[in-house]
Parts: structure tokens; C-alpha cells; sequence
């Protein structure tokens, strides 16, 4: 799979962390910033993820920024973006098992290194299982078509 990760500058290392283990597991991964020492606010590379990730140019995106909640919320203000932030494997799984989740999101100040390898390894080894859950998708597809 293809995979595009970024964050802010709060969250450099971690999202190394995180793509190096997604590579480990055999996706091909773009790492777009910034470099340690870099300021950037954080609605930039969640909106930049997000566009990547709706336009099909990437199969799924990797955020984070100081909670993983600001870096989110940019990133789902992109029609076809389904970011999710995960604290735990559990909800990252169901959220591409229920969701069909396309985006994850970390929080530096809330994740260390090993749990967030863990969860990024759930969340990609998960596949969505559509039937009921392609429903609940698809309405919330709808939702996004609201706001247009």
C-alpha cells in the first residue's frame, strides 16, 4: 500500500516511529515533514494528507501532531477523509474494520514510540469489512455531500 504520513513540529519523531514501522511491515511510505527544528501549524499537513488521501494518490495517511486531535480534525475537513485518532490498537483496528478509516492520527503528547508502532501494525493489518459497516459509511458520505 502506499502511504503518505506527515505532522506538525510536535510530532517529528513520533511519526518517524510510526513510518518506519509501516515500511517494516512492507508499505511503501512518503514522509512529508517537516524536519526536526521546523515549525508548521498543523491544518496545513492534516488538510495536505487528507487531499493526498481523497485524490487517490496515496491508499491511506499518517498523522501527528501534539494530541492527534487538531491534526485530525483538519484532516476530515477533506470530503472523503475518515481520519480517526487512536490512543490504543483496539480502536485502531475497529476503525478500519467499522469505519473504513483512511486516515490515522497520533498524539506525540499522548503515545510513546512502542505503543504507537502497535497501533499503527493494527490499524494497517486491519481490512474493512463492509456489509453493515459499508452502509454506516456511505451515510456518512452523505454527510459530507450535506455540506457541499
Amino acid at each position: 500500500m502506499k502511504i503518505v504520513a506527515a505532522s506538525d513540529h510536535a510530532g517529528v519523531e513520533l511519526r518517524q516511529e510510526m513510518a518506519d514501522e509501516a515500511r517494516a511491515l512492507g508499505h511503501e511510505v512518503t514522509d512529508l515533514g517537516p524536519a526536526p527544528g521546523v515549525a508548521i501549524d498543523y491544518p496545513v499537513n492534516g488538510a495536505m494528507v487528507g487531499r493526498l488521501v481523497a485524490a487517490g494518490e496515496y491508499d491511506l495517511g499518517l498523522l501527528v501532531c501534539g494530541t492527534g486531535v487538531g491534526i485530525s480534525i483538519a484532516a476530515n475537513k477533506i470530503p472523503g477523509i475518515r481520519a480517526v485518532v487512536c490512543s490504543e490498537p483496539f480502536s485502531a483496528g475497529l476503525a478500519r474494520q467499522h469505519n473504513n478509516a483512511n486516515v490515522l492520527a497520533l498524539g506525540a503528547r499522548v503515545v510513546g514510540p512502542g505503543l504507537a508502532r502497535l497501533i499503527v501494525r493494527d490499524w494497517l493489518n486491519a481490512e474493512f469489512e463492509g456489509g453493515r459497516h459499508a452502509r454506516r459509511v456511505d451515510l456518512i458520505t452523505d454527510l459530507e455531500a450535506e455540506r457541499q
